[in-house]
């Protein structure tokens, strides 16, 4: 038997200590720690890979802190566009949503299209139509408001860019921060690195005692997007992949960039046709491959053999994993240099 390993994501971006309160700190910790363990629970009792993976990105996607589900990032005409996908690597089956608006968990929307029709993505009031005749639960549109989102939203839909996530997290801050400064003549607000791209996502990868590989993304896309835009969350081998002769993959980050390099796909690739390892692999995709086309974002991945890499090129990535029954280990901020 394998050991069972699983790894999450709630996204990456301009995250830094000092926009980021200690307390903000510890609840963002804690929720990362209580889903991967609950998707440890899932794959020590004996569940796939896939199970535990659709049972991470549902809990993601009903906590508050992160952008997908309950949570997620408003567009620009101040509504809520979801995308979802699920990917199992013992068969290559997938299933996957796009642009939804009253669909609860748009995870377990992708799970029924991969598990109950013949096709691999459905969009809009087509897909809801699909999943609520499979028993996924529907919502209000406002389920998905959260004030600190709708707040984030109003500081930046007077622009014309949409902005990642976490990035505009941090924009906010980053205004406050210039507010409470006295100065001698007025200042601009200082805005993080990146202000034209800001993102967040959310995703799971794991590797069941049985050898299976699975991954899962889910997200609300950027802020301010343009409506019935569709970014790389949703995509087979850009922003989700699976397949146990090589790696599962989750990915966050500037969506178009992603799918442009076909970036999770690309790491499966590289490991099978050039023999590079997950780590080499995965950070050639994140260090080399995507900042030529301005990727900013990461990865979280998982190999057959239950290595794991989550490599990024952002200031911070929401990120922990578990392994077998140890406890969980989470982490934000990028290591020092």
């Amino acid at each position: 038997m394998t050991t069972p390993v699983i790894a999450i994501h709630g996204g990456a971006g301009t995250i830094t200590r000092a926009s980021l309160s200690a307390e903000d700190e510890a609840r963002y910790h804690q929720a990362l720690a209580e889903i991967v363990a609950a998707g440890q629970a899932v794959l020590n009792a004996g569940g796939s890979a896939l199970e535990a993976v659709t049972e991470a990105v549902r809990l993601l996607e009903d906590c508050p802190l992160f952008n997908a589900g309950h949570g997620a990032v408003y567009t620009s005409e101040g509504r809520h566009e979801l995308d979802a996908c699920v990917m199992n690597g013992a068969d290559l089956a997938s299933g996957a949503v796009a642009c939804v608006t009253h669909l609860r968990n748009p995870v377990l929307a992708a799970r029924a299209v991969m598990e109950k029709s013949e096709h691999v993505l459905l969009v809009g009031p087509a897909a809801e139509a699909f999943a609520a005749r499979n028993g996924v639960a529907t919502v209000a549109p406002d389920y998905f408001h959260t004030d600190a989102r709708h707040e984030q939203w109003l500081r930046v839909r007077g622009q014309s860019r949409a902005m990642l996530d976490h990035d505009a997290s941090s924009f906010a801050f980053a205004e406050k921060t210039a507010a409470t400064v006295a100065p001698v003549e007025p200042i601009e607000p200082i805005e993080p690195i990146d202000p034209d791209h800001k993102f967040g996502t959310v995703g799971a990868v794991a590797l069941d005692q049985f050898g299976n590989l699975a991954a899962a993304t889910s997200t609300g896309g950027i802020t301010n997007k343009q409506p019935g835009r569709v970014g790389d969350s949703p995509i087979i081998g850009a922003g989700c992949y699976a397949n146990n002769a090589t790696v599962a993959v989750s990915a966050t980050g500037t969506g178009e960039a992603f799918m442009r390099t076909v970036a999770c796909y690309d790491i499966g690739a590289r490991m099978a046709y050039a023999g590079q390892s997950l780590e080499d692999a995965s950070r050639a995709v994140v260090f080399d491959t995507l900042p030529k086309v301005g990727g900013r974002g990461g990865v979280i991945a998982i190999d057959a053999q239950g290595n794991l890499a989550l490599p990024f090129n952002t200031e911070g990535m929401y990120r922990a994993y578990g392994c077998g029954e140890l406890a969980p280990v989470t982490d934000i901020y990028a290591a020092p240099a």
